[in-house]
């Protein structure tokens, strides 16, 4: 799936970047330059290497309040980017660096090559990322925002299990897969996996991209809500200002009272 990129291409992820930058998950742009060849992008240093080694370090797989703290990084980083009007395209555990070798490190959100702007109501049309983190939509070519909350579920099944929800020896396997099997949520270890985190997970695996939770909504699910994450105020006022559009007259007077409460 991959295609050689291109200077224009590169300069669109110099313009995306600019766009986003001051979320302390994502990679901090610094300066852009290009010779008669080259373009060439000058970014933080993160030096304490890829998610993928972090999970195969640790066998393969995450204890789930471990988990908690991956996933809350990426879906606030990625709340971000779609606030933002951004849609990544290729999420997966090589494009999230720690920034040090600490445990405890945090992560950045890296690699924009095949991101785009993506204006509400938008369906983009031409099939990017990675055979196994791709959404059925992107297969059909008409997808939007939602393609990028798949790529979470599918990095949060790797994080609690082990194993890729959807897999096959040859990218036209994965991608029937993706299309036609479901995860499989009954072999070890989903048993002793608690049924909040196996929620969350089928939520974000959602086949139908409209019934799919957006990443500022997984925030504020019941696995995530012991951890008494902070969902960021603008990600919040634009959920109620998103719900305020689609309410009826008595539910928009409800809403008014949130909003004043914020």
């Amino acid at each position: 799936m991959t295609t050689p990129i291109s200077v224009e291409d590169v300069r669109r992820e110099v313009k995306i970047l600019k766009a986003l930058s001051g979320h302390k998950n994502l990679v901090k742009f610094y300066d852009a330059c290009e010779d008669a060849l080259n373009v060439y992008i000058v970014m933080e240093l993160c030096e304490g290497g890829e998610l993928l080694d972090r999970i195969l370090r640790r066998g393969g797989r995450y204890t789930e309040e471990d988990a908690k703290e991956i996933v809350v990084q990426i879906l606030s980083v990625v709340a971000f980017c779609h606030l933002q009007g951004v849609v990544h395209r290729d999420l997966k555990p090589e494009n999230f660096l720690f920034t040090t070798k600490d445990w405890n490190a945090p992560m950045k959100l890296i690699d924009f090559g095949l991101s785009d702007f993506n204006k509400p109501d938008e369906r983009l049309n031409d099939i990017v990322g990675s055979a196994y983190y791709v959404a059925p939509e992107v297969l059909h070519r008409s997808y939007s925002m939602e393609a990028d909350i798949w790529s979470i579920g599918v990095i949060t099944y790797i994080l609690l299990c082990g194993s890729r929800p959807f897999w096959a020896r040859t990218e036209s396997g994965i991608f029937h897969a993706v299309l036609r099997a479901d995860p499989n949520f009954d072999d070890s270890p989903w048993p002793d996996v608690s049924s909040e985190s196996k929620d969350f997970v089928k939520r974000l695996l959602n086949k139908d991209y409209r019934k799919r939770i957006s990443a500022a909504q997984a925030l504020t699910h019941p696995w995530l809500r012991d951890k008494c994450w902070q969902v960021p105020l603008d990600i919040l006022i634009y959920k109620l200002i998103k719900s305020y559009l689609h309410a009826t007259p008595l539910k928009r007077a409800a809403l008014r009272v949130d909003v004043h409460k914020h």
